[in-house]
């Protein structure tokens, strides 16, 4: 029970001459807990709404465990609903609020007793029954909301961006009580966000939304090492993956990525995906992750870029996160970003080599912006 089916959805808003959703077809499988992302506008939470029924849908079909739903209304497609802003009616309690879904499905009252007394054993809120809204902290009321949607007992949650409003702390501490819950329930969830760290550590499936339309749909490990195109790779990682633009070149039979600064000899992994190219000079953006960035001095990162060439670099500043640390540096008038050691200490205007470990990078269009390795074609 609870699977989902998009079939070429649209939304388009009157007056507008662009559609927030653009053909989205998707299907989601029972249990599967499947994470909209993306930046504000691109459409997820107008998804998200059509699913609920909460917004019309302009053109396509959207199916709930294979019944077509297009015009069934929210209180008819068994789902259950938690939102940004917690919707805790304030003049009820804890256990009113909680309970409040099934009284208006008329169920019995011993079975609402059940449920909420269940519900709050499983989230921890058992002590807070008594309790009015405002008597709670912003992680109780998010779990009373949570509470709420899971006495329902539906065939799907939507959740729409339900941690936005607790403090960093809290909010991992939520994002793992919602894994668990979700593994445990094994209900079919669909969860909107625009923070890409909440999509990668909680989704078993990830959609990456930009302008309306769906970027790419992934795991999250795939999604990160095989982003489709320049938007998910920036979107997904933090710091974003580095961008150099350049050309890749044929030279006595082995590939270069060439630019005004660095010249790069790429491995012969790479001799497959550019000879599918028809050009000989193809321009590209060359990605590279933070962590696949090697700075001269460390002794690892030396063996990693064996055969790799070092270049002449700035540094401007450096992030220490405890863990990490990360050197931003210029390479003529392109930035980039290494992840390093923080015993490896950089300061400003500090001139290390850079290299990269070229086993790891990745490389795109730079007209359409898509993956070489998704089959992006160089112009």
């Amino acid at each position: 029970m609870g699977s989902i089916t998009f079939n070429h959805v649209f939304k388009l808003y009157k007056g507008e001459a662009r559609p927030a959703v653009n053909d989205f077809h998707l299907s989601i499988e029972e249990g599967e807990f499947l994470v909209l992302v993306g930046p504000s506008g691109c459409g997820k939470s107008t998804t998200l709404r059509m699913l609920a029924g909460l917004e019309e849908i302009s053109s396509g079909e959207l199916y709930i465990d294979g019944k077509f739903v297009n015009y069934v209304s929210p209180k008819d497609r068994d789902i259950a609903m938690v939102f940004q802003n917690y919707a805790l009616y304030p003049n009820l309690t804890v256990f009113e609020n909680i309970a409040l879904g099934l009284k208006l499905r008329k169920t019995a009252k011993y079975e609402i007793e059940l449920r909420v007394n269940r519900v709050a054993k499983i989230l921890e809120i058992a002590h807070l029954l008594d309790r009015k809204p405002s008597q709670l902290s912003g992680g109780q009321k998010q779990r009373v909301a949570l509470g709420r949607a899971i006495a329902r007992e539906p065939q799907v949650f939507l959740m729409d961006e339900p941690l936005s409003n607790l403090d960093a702390k809290l909010r991992a501490q939520t994002r793992a009580e919602i894994i668990k819950l979700q593994s445990d329930l094994k209900r079919t969830t669909v969860y909107v966000t625009h923070d890409q760290v909440e999509a990668m550590t909680m989704g078993s499936r990830i959609v990456v939304m930009k302008d309306g339309v769906i970027q790419q749909v992934a795991p999250p490990r795939e999604l990160y090492d095989q982003p489709a195109n320049l938007f998910v790779a920036g979107f997904i990682g933090s710091p974003q993956m580095n961008f150099i633009p350049g050309n890749v070149t044929r030279e006595e039979g082995r590939y270069c990525f060439v630019n005004k600064r660095m010249k790069l000899e790429l491995p012969a992994r790479f001799a497959a995906l550019f000879d599918r190219m028809a050009r000989s000079v193809r321009n590209v953006v060359m990605g590279v992750r933070p962590e696949h960035v090697l700075l001269r001095g460390s002794a690892s990162a030396e063996s990693e870029a064996e055969g790799s060439a070092y270049f002449g670099s700035t540094v401007q500043m450096t992030e220490v996160t405890g863990a990490d640390s990360y050197v931003y540096v210029t390479v003529g008038e392109t930035r980039v970003i290494a992840r390093t050691d923080p015993e490896a200490v950089y300061r400003k205007d500090d001139q290390p080599g850079i290299g990269f470990n070229l086993q790891k990078v990745h490389f795109f269009d730079e007209n359409t912006g898509k993956s070489l390795a998704h089959g992006g074609e160089a112009e």
